[in-house]
């Protein structure tokens, strides 16, 4: 198995492409920390990978919150020993807000989108190192990459903040043995607190605009997170690996 022995936080774990990292790092041997702030949805993923064999523990946990952060990394080495991996994929969406021009907005998406990931390597990166190394992946978006209609800006700007502080610190800390990649998700099923979810007419242009003329899967992202965590990727850091179908290679 890809992640035997090793240990992971992964956030906002209860659904989506969280949840199915959490189960693909599972069925890899991994010890799973499922951090979210929802405790009913990361139950159950907790309980489907117990059944399923695997080793995983919900943990409530707001990215925002430093000492959210510091409990919970703290509770995942009293439980597990070490912290190996941490992804950071909490996250959300850019059509959650229905005002373009909303400067709550903007100071939303960049509280939970930047700063969550920034407060997520300040805890873990000190336990890492204890240990030797590590790797961390942070979930950014093609649209920390390239300009969008119909989108707040304040998402584009959190996921690009994601995209060039993972190479920050995997500048910094790379003699420490932790290595920081970024991996940047196109068109995949629309988040809860997307609009696009409620809103059909939304949703076609967008899968149009990808040449493979289709959404992503939670699991292709998750696998992309896989390779990036494992010690397969041992040499790669800094990089930021685009699961999008094409769209920004047209």
């Amino acid at each position: 198995m890809r992640l035997e022995g090793k240990v992971a936080i992964i956030t906002g774990g209860a659904s989506g492409m969280g949840a199915e990292e959490c189960r693909i790092f599972a069925r890899e041997g991994a010890k799973v920390v499922i951090a979210d702030v929802s405790e009913d949805l990361g139950r159950q993923v907790e309980a489907e990978i117990a059944e399923s064999g695997g080793d995983a523990v919900f943990m409530k946990l707001d990215v925002t919150s430093e000492a959210d952060w510091q409990a919970t990394v703290e509770a995942t080495v009293a439980r597990y020993g070490k912290l190996d991996i941490l992804v950071n994929n909490a996250g959300i969406s850019g059509t959650h807000h229905p005002d373009s021009m909303s400067a709550e907005a903007w100071d939303t998406f960049m509280d939970i989108n930047a700063k969550g990931v920034f407060l997520g390597m300040r805890a873990a990166i000190p336990q890492m190192q204890a240990v030797g190394g590590g790797s961390i992946v942070n979930i950014s978006s093609i649209s920390g990459i390239v300009g969008q209609s119909a989108i707040h800006m304040g998402y584009n700007a959190s996921k690009g903040a994601v995209r060039i502080v993972t190479k920050s610190a995997a500048v910094q800390y790379a003699q420490d043995g932790i290595r920081v990649n970024s991996v940047h998700p196109g068109v995949m099923p629309p988040m809860r607190s997307s609009s696009a979810a409620r809103n059909p007419e939304m949703q076609s242009p967008m899968v149009d605009a990808v040449p493979m003329r289709r959404r992503g899967r939670t699991e292709e992202v998750g696998f992309a997170v896989l390779f990036l965590a494992s010690d397969e990727a041992s040499y790669i850091t800094g990089a930021e690996l685009v699961v999008d179908g094409g769209a920004t290679a047209t």
